[in-house]
């Protein structure tokens, strides 16, 4: 079955196997690396403990990758922060702050809902930098919101916050390929309000299940390099929660493509 940690075990032994180099999203933005290479990115949603297992493993075999945090109380773990940092890998702010704001303002204008989030962005950066350092971002998609977390880069700076980059605005998607579970599928761009790429998506394959992935990779055939994202609490061995996720993301997905369709 897929969406099980053993599933995700092959996959990061195939790309072992392949000699693909693994990649944090600062680093890669930093180096700008060439040859095979994968940028592992974590969205760490809910289930937090979750994403400590797949740190660990990871860590195990001597790699690191990224884990992005919500500040919400389902993602945001203080104690977990710490344990997958030290274990080399990076952490970063997975940010949602014109959602957070836009929602209680609905008679205000963009600008004024932006000042008042550039504030709490800052502020919720400053939690985290208070655990451990932080030099990326993430938005988070909030796919019921009816704004974009990214405008706050309409009229902010985010490098003025000492952030190296964010991944949607500072890779090269027309050179690296964009992989995510969304939908709990990696082709579920119909699911997608905004965790997608909009530049050229159509020159990479795409990949209905984890192990189309790894048949690409054995064949030779997967893109050089790609960043993929995982959300870890799709991703269990236990029976009762592997259905438990199979249903609840169905339901949202039913409720996805309904907006998609009349947005």
């Amino acid at each position: 079955m897929d969406f099980t940690l053993d599933t995700w075990i092959s996959l990061i032994d195939t790309f072992r196997y392949r000699n693909y180099k693994f990649y944090k999203v600062s680093d890669f933005i930093t180096w700008r690396p060439v040859g095979s290479t994968v940028i592992l990115r974590h969205d760490v949603d809910s289930r937090p403990d979750r994403s400590l297992a797949f740190a660990r493993h990871l860590s195990s075999l001597g790699i690191t990758g990224t884990f992005y945090f919500r500040i919400t109380d389902g993602s945001y773990n203080e104690h977990i922060i710490k344990d997958i940092y030290s274990q080399g890998h990076e952490i970063g702010y997975h940010y949602e702050d014109v959602d957070l704001i836009g929602r209680r303002y609905y008679d205000k204008t963009e600008p004024d809902i932006l000042n008042e989030a550039i504030e709490s962005f800052s502020n919720n950066l400053n939690k985290i930098r208070s655990v451990v350092p932080v030099t990326s971002i993430c938005m988070h998609g909030s796919p019921m919101s009816r704004f974009d977390n990214r405008l706050l880069w309409k009229y902010y700076d985010y490098h003025d916050y000492h952030i190296i980059g964010e991944p949607y605005l500072d890779i090269d998607f027309s050179q690296v390929a964009y992989y995510t579970d969304t939908g709990r599928m990696w082709d579920g761009g119909s699911f997608s309000i905004r965790d997608r790429t909009d530049t050229h998506v159509a020159d990479f394959k795409k990949y209905h299940s984890t192990k189309d992935i790894i048949n690409a990779l054995n064949s030779g055939l997967f893109p050089e390099q790609s960043m993929l994202t995982f959300h870890p609490q799709r991703w269990t061995n236990e029976p009762l929660s592997w259905i438990k996720e199979l249903i609840w993301q169905n339901m949202k997905n039913g409720v996805k493509q309904f907006i998609v369709k009349m947005f």
